[in-house]
């Protein structure tokens, strides 16, 4: 028998448990290219677990090329282990390639990132992307306005520029601020490379090893990622999805943390939550202005989803109702124009421009000129206000037809979001479901999503999903539902037969 012990008290998932023992006996050479392991029902039994637990397990190993299951034969090994590499060079020994393997730096848990962009074959129904669907960019537009600052200022912007970014876009920027009623100055303006190097400047610039940060559970993983590389030390902070209660980050228990840990950033998402799609109301934003100032705490606001409201007023960002100047806002193009650019930017004091401006410098200097002066031109020809209206209208659409969807199919006991935008909804199931364990017989009928465990950082949530809908047309949105609700179903009839028969025996025996 192969050397797996699962910890079924671990808030691990024991088909993660299960996948990553399995990948170390392999680079660690236990297991060799050609071994054959047991079957799925096979381990299963002896590890006394569920056998959807191992296909789980089998099917992650599989997609990353280390197993392959052949029809009547058996599963095998077939990724190259780590003992077949030469150890490192002495200086009194034979040279040989590197073993890369035992070089990682760190396990920074960057796979919850990937999982959000899993490899969907053709055809299938992918509720895995929070993103502009690729038809939505008019590309002959861009390109217009891309040969326009070509032939007007090819060799400048194809040379280096400010680390703080091309001040035509800086200017425009700033109009659309003000536009909005957010009054910004260009020194309190820095373009990055969208809102994931905007959190990996502020840890470079302001946070060490072992300092604290509180932020949303369940979390965007790239956030996730970039606070673990840092060794930052992450305080759950839990996020309401009732829609009888006031939804969003829970102010009182991020203030009890506050209380009781020393915090040196506040990270937060309050329009349009990725994943759960929730928004915090004024009354909230308001009440976290004031805790984190009662505790001296700047925040991290996280905007990206902030323009894709569909319905509803429109709520100041915590920016424009800071009175102290402790917050950092973080914001990018990728969800209202394209998000292969990686053009976005960070509001904050001067100060604060200023220190994160220098880390940039020795990161990558500045952000790609040919795309800034791109956008620029984009935005003051009115193509970016067009998009992002004809964009919300797109997904208005698909908002109501995933919602039809889910009050049309879902079975009692399960619940949902009702987000007013953004381009995610969270699903939670009955209690005892397992996400994971749904995805794979949905999958085998061409309906992907993302399960909820992936967002979290602690104490996940077998039971939740996510379901991306701004990339799905309205006839696959009602498709994919019914697939993952006639699924849910079937188990749930299964799970009553079981009881009902598990009741009689019982009866039979007394």
């Amino acid at each position: 028998m192969l050397p797996l012990h699962l910890q079924t008290e671990s808030h691990i998932p024991l088909y993660v448990q299960l996948r990553d023992q399995l990948r170390a006996l392999v680079h660690s050479g236990d297991l060799r290219t050609g071994d054959r392991i047991p079957a799925s029902r096979e381990l299963a039994g002896q590890l006394g677990v569920h056998r959807t637990t191992v296909a789980n397990a089998y099917a992650e190993l599989e997609s990353e090329g280390l197993i392959e299951g052949h029809v009547g034969r058996g599963t095998f090994i077939c990724g190259a282990p780590a003992k077949q590499f030469s150890p490192l060079p002495r200086a009194n020994g034979n040279g040989g390639a590197a073993r890369w393997e035992a070089l990682f730096a760190d396990e920074r848990g960057d796979e919850g990132l990937s999982r959000l962009m899993p490899d969907v074959p053709p055809g299938a129904i992918a509720f895995t992307c929070a993103r502009p669907p690729d038809e939505s960019f008019p590309v002959e537009e861009f390109r217009r306005c891309t040969n326009a600052v070509l032939r007007r200022e090819g060799r400048r912007i194809l040379q280096l520029g400010a680390t703080d970014g091309y001040e035509p876009l800086r200017r425009a920027l700033v109009e659309w601020f003000r536009s909005e009623g957010l009054n910004v100055r260009p020194e309190q303006l820095l373009i990055t490379d969208g809102c994931q190097q905007a959190i990996d400047l502020v840890c470079k610039a302001f946070i060490r090893a072992g300092d604290s940060v509180a932020l949303e559970n369940p979390a965007y993983p790239g956030a996730v990622s970039i606070l673990a590389g840092a060794r930052v030390r992450m305080l759950p902070v839990p996020v309401e999805t009732d829609p009888a209660r006031a939804v969003g980050l829970d102010v009182d228990a991020l203030e009890t943390v506050l209380l009781q840990n020393r915090v040196k950033f506040i990270l937060v998402t309050p329009d349009f939550h990725n994943p759960t799609g929730t928004s915090m109301s004024v009354t909230q934003r308001r009440r976290l202005l004031e805790v984190a100032a009662r505790y001296q705490v700047p925040i991290i606001e996280d905007s990206i989803y902030a323009r894709t409201r569909l319905r509803g007023s429109i709520p100041p960002s915590l920016r424009a109702l800071d009175t102290h100047g402790n917050v950092i806002q973080i914001d990018s193009f990728s969800k209202i124009a394209f998000p292969g650019l990686r053009v976005g930017w960070c509001i904050a004091a001067e100060s604060v421009i200023e220190r994160l401006r220098l880390v940039k410098l020795s990161t990558d200097l500045h952000t790609d000129q040919l795309s800034q002066a791109a956008l620029a031109e984009f935005i003051q020809r009115g193509h970016l206000t067009r998009l992002v209206a004809k964009a919300r209208k797109r997904y208005q659409s698909r908002l109501a037809a995933m919602e039809e969807a889910l009050e049309k199919n879902m079975p009692h006991g399960t619940s949902w979001t009702r987000p007013e935008g953004g381009m995610t909804m969270w699903v939670t199931l009955p209690p005892g479901f397992d996400a994971g364990d749904l995805l794979i017989h949905t999958r085998e009928r061409g309906v992907y999503f993302v399960p909820g465990r992936y967002f979290y950082f602690q104490s996940p949530l077998p039971n939740t999903l996510r379901l991306g809908f701004s990339s799905v047309d309205e006839k696959n949105i009602a498709r994919g539902v019914q697939v993952l609700c006639d699924l849910l179903k079937s188990e749930l009839r299964k799970r009553q037969r079981g009881n009902r028969e598990e009741f009689r025996a019982r009866v039979a025996v007394i």
